[in-house]
């Protein structure tokens, strides 16, 4: 096993495409605003799991980026907060910027 000095180098022997770096960030994105939600709502993990019906520890995990949630796990998280999820078109920038990179 090789042992690497910063993430580039790491990065580039793992061989992730494009879209799976996207898909990454995209994750990275979805439990950051997850977070600032629950944060805005002035609650605590405890009791997000208790308006949601997810277990405390497993709303730790992902707000560490230890577990993947699926979409309908987000969306029980964010609605109790007002929240929910939508698909929305990328912007030229982005767009423009996933093509090239493949």
């Amino acid at each position: 096993m090789s042992e690497f000095t910063n993430w580039k180098d790491f990065r580039k022997e793992l061989n992730i495409t494009p879209e799976e770096e996207a898909e990454i960030e995209l994750e990275k994105d979805l439990i950051k605003a997850m977070i600032k939600a629950r944060k805005k709502s002035n609650l605590t993990q405890r009791q997000l799991s208790e308006k949601s019906g997810i277990i405390q520890p497993s709303i730790a995990k992902i707000e560490s980026l230890a577990r993947s949630p699926q979409a309908s796990t987000l969306i029980r998280l964010l609605y109790p907060m007002g929240y929910t999820l939508k698909v929305v078109p990328l912007d030229k920038d982005q767009k423009n910027m996933n093509q090239e990179k493949r």
